[in-house]
């Protein structure tokens, strides 16, 4: 039996903090119409320029994954898709008054939340996906990343990620189907190390970060004086290393949580090959640049199987419009000098085209 496509029933807003910009946004989840596919409006903007969420619109990974058209902008997407594409959506058209998504408590699982509210609507159109035909591989060998899309007739994940960190070791993360993703993967928050939000701090690059909706894993030494900076930097009391080698703000909600934010990420981002897939994507060491490229290379697959899938077939055999004889009724040329020996097509409509077959004879002595 086909699936169908799948929208909401109504619009549903959220509201939060961009990451890196700092600034106050709302966005709203709009239903679409069938092949609609994932599109982002900036209504903040004179025109309100649509983005198409296509990996060839692809900007900037180095904090997250941008994409931009109709010179318009949006920010820090993944965790954004990848609630869609858990929820099996296909048509959503997203709303934002500014250039970032808000980042929430660093996970999907607000957004999961907000759209199950208001219910999904299922649509006419059948939903095609794309069936991975052999295997894909992608490799970074400087960066040691390694990922492959393997054939499988559901949607399946695998994910390790190592950072020769004593505190985290290598994780590892899985789903056997996306459904799954709601109740494994959804909840879990982004993380960084402490010397990479000391180095974001200082050069001002989370305007809108919070201690509430990171994991912040303590990779090297510090002393008291230092978490009290962080503490007033974070309008907090009081910030400690608790025993899981992450400061104290919050409680792992999964013990390979970091690994599965991977997942989350590598789901959204993997979102912007622009159609459902069906295989089995294990990656190792996978970032937003990683999985950018990975999903154009895909893509490209795509591209080329959807031209061959154009090229008509004819068949030789088949009752022509016009045969040997009718053409030499209307060309004064006979053979070997009729450039034409059967029409196989012809259209009536202005500019007139037509599809023709000639014979050719080898002679070989």
């Amino acid at each position: 039996m086909n699936v169908k496509q799948k929208t909401i029933k109504a619009p549903v807003s959220v509201s939060g903090t961009g990451l890196h910009t700092g600034e106050s946004v709302t966005m709203t989840f709009n239903p679409a119409p069938e092949n609609h596919g994932y599109k982002f409006r900036r209504v903040d903007i004179d025109g309100s320029p649509v983005i198409d969420a296509d990996v060839d619109n692809v900007t900037d990974t180095s904090r997250g994954t941008t994409i931009s058209q109709n010179g318009a902008s949006v920010s820090t997407i993944e965790h954004v898709l990848a609630a869609l594409v858990g929820l099996e959506l296909d048509n959503i058209l997203i709303d934002l008054d500014g250039p970032e998504t808000p980042i929430m408590d660093g996970s999907s699982i607000q957004f999961v939340d907000a759209i199950k509210d208001v219910g999904f609507d299922e649509q006419e159109a059948d939903r095609e996906y794309y069936h991975i035909p052999y295997n894909i591989h992608y490799s970074e060998p400087d960066r040691k990343v390694e990922m492959v899309a393997m054939p499988l007739d559901d949607y399946r994940f695998t994910c390790m990620v190592d950072y020769n960190s004593q505190v985290l070791g290598s994780q590892h993360a899985s789903i056997s189907t996306i459904s799954e993703f709601n109740k494994e993967i959804a909840s879990c928050r982004t993380f960084c190390f402490l010397h990479e939000l000391e180095m974001l701090l200082k050069h001002d690059l989370i305007k809108g970060g919070d201690l509430n909706n990171a994991i912040v894993v303590v990779d090297k030494d510090v002393d008291d004086e230092e978490l009290a900076h962080l503490a007033k930097i974070f309008n907090r009391k009081d910030i400690k290393v608790a025993p899981q080698g992450i400061l104290n703000n919050i409680e792992l909600r999964h013990q390979n949580e970091p690994a599965r934010h991977k997942l989350l990420d590598m789901i959204g981002d993997l979102a912007l090959v622009g159609v459902p897939l069906r295989g089995h994507i294990m990656a190792a060491r996978p970032g937003h640049a990683a999985n950018v490229a990975f999903a154009k290379k895909i893509k490209t697959l795509i591209k080329k199987e959807r031209s061959r899938k154009h090229v008509k077939i004819y068949d030789p055999n088949a009752k022509p419009v016009y045969d040997t004889v009718q053409i030499m009724n209307i060309l004064p040329h006979r053979q070997p000098f009729l450039m034409v020996d059967k029409v196989l097509e012809l259209t009536t409509k202005r500019p007139v085209k037509s599809t023709v077959l000639k014979n050719l004879f080898i002679l070989i002595v």
